[in-house]
């Protein structure tokens, strides 16, 4: 059945007569609007019962405490170092290789991602505990190997073993570390402590370094293998940079303006180191004269024989570097390009962690994955473990930190890198670390 509409004739409706026009019409304009005006809108004059609660001035803070706790991010935390610490060795641990492009590219593959939340999940407790190396660890993050230090600032290795201690995640010693192995094990007696070992020409040094390790109670040995020669690291050579730091008419100007650290450096011991007797001269000619650009597989093959805890190597940077060193005998490898610090324009950590988390599934290995370079914030880590890593390790966030206050620095990148991923995970719908999958992360323009 059809049915249609007619249209309504205009000649059928009478045109209305003046009486049925009302008397009075409705205000419109500018007198409607006043008269609909709420109350609570109209203007007044505030009372001072209404404006005591909101006059609550705080007391300005200039306290160390106060001051890292104003510190919402690790870039926040760099910003204070960079005003409390001498150029020389700000840029040792702020600068890289050459252009610094490698840097500048690891920092971008974090941001140059898409997190892919899912929705209606239970994520009312974020669990971010995870293992690694057969031991767990209270977040899915470690403390990298740093060298020198305690020339960022005068606590060095102790607040950061101290701190990694006080958040139940392990710390990795330098070889290069101004601190002993044996001082480390003593400031954080019950922390987990890895120890990181740069093989030597003089392989029975290597030796020692070895067995003080092992006496010292370290677990785990990280071989770094991406050292045979140093790389041009060109801030530390504008700045004349020394190890120790040399009282130059320039180093004399710069302590004008940060006096607490030359303060700290004055009245502390002097450098020593982990591994090597008391030191003067550039780190490049230090990394030249002791590291052996001779190594190969047969040496990690002594290595895995000498030692009996955990082997990790770091350094990996290909496919096919990181199979042959699990089929060499490694537990674990560090996906790293040193922090952009030795070869510029070398693999990004982040873009090649997919693909050697595949291969090393398909090889049926258990070694594990880890990654560094380029970590600024939780959200990184979880990324990272969303495609494949098992762990994480920071070196320049936990220095920044450390610069800008000392332990309690180091405690607060800990504490803002927690808070970080525990929110990232919520509002990705997940409350483990073992919920994390490939799915939760897209590489943009991939």
């Amino acid at each position: 059945m059809t049915h249609t509409i007619q249209p309504s004739n205009p000649e059928a409706t009478p045109a209305p007569d003046a009486t049925d026009i009302p008397a009075t019409r409705p205000a419109t304009g500018v007198a409607a609007a006043a008269a609909e005006v709420p109350a609570a809108l109209k203007r007044r004059i505030p009372k001072y019962s209404d404006l005591a609660p909101l006059m609550q001035f705080k007391k300005p803070e200039f306290s160390k405490e106060a001051r890292l706790k104003r510190a919402s991010t690790v870039w926040e935390l760099r910003d204070i170092a960079k005003r409390r610490t001498p150029q020389a060795p700000f840029d040792y641990t702020d600068g890289a290789a050459e252009e610094e492009i490698t840097l500048r590219r690891a920092r971008e593959a974090f941001l140059d991602i898409e997190f892919r939340p899912g929705i209606l999940r239970n994520v009312s407790s974020i669990d971010l505990s995870t293992d690694i190396l057969g031991k767990s660890s209270r977040l899915p993050v470690g403390i990298a190997p740093t060298g020198f230090t305690r020339m960022m600032q005068s606590e060095g290795e102790y607040a950061g073993s101290q701190a990694a201690e006080a958040a139940g995640i392990p710390y990795t010693l330098s070889t290069m570390g101004t601190a002993s192995i044996e001082d480390v094990a003593a400031a954080a007696p019950n922390g987990r402590n890895w120890f990181q070992l740069y093989l030597w020409t003089d392989r029975d040094r290597s030796l020692e370094l070895i067995e003080r390790a092992a006496k010292a109670g370290n677990d785990t040995l990280m071989v770094t293998v991406d050292t045979a020669v140093a790389g041009a690291r060109l801030r530390d050579v504008r700045n004349g940079m020394t190890i120790p730091p040399a009282l130059t008419l320039k180093t004399v100007l710069d302590a004008s303006y940060r006096p607490a650290w030359w303060f700290n450096f004055l009245t502390h011991e002097p450098l020593t180191f982990a591994s090597l007797s008391r030191y003067t001269g550039t780190v490049a000619d230090l990394i030249n004269s002791m590291f052996d650009p001779t190594l190969t597989f047969e040496d990690l093959d002594w290595l895995r024989e000498t030692w009996k805890g955990k082997l990790v190597v770091k350094g990996i940077q290909t496919v096919d570097d990181a199979r042959k060193v699990v089929d060499h005998g490694a537990d674990g490898i560090v996906l790293s390009n040193h922090g952009g610090r030795q070869l510029d324009r070398a693999p990004i950590p982040f873009h090649l962690l997919p693909e050697v988390s595949q291969a090393l599934k398909a090889d049926n290995s258990n070694a594990a994955i880890m990654l560094d370079t380029g970590i600024m914030s939780g959200a990184d880590i979880i990324a990272a473990l969303a495609l494949g890593a098992d762990f994480t390790l920071i070196g320049r966030a936990y220095l920044y930190g450390l610069m800008a206050g000392g332990r309690a620095g180091v405690d607060r990148v800990l504490q803002i890198l927690e808070k970080d991923m525990a929110r990232t995970m919520a509002l990705l719908g997940v409350s483990s670390i073992s919920e994390l999958t490939p799915d939760h992360v897209r590489i943009l323009g991939k």
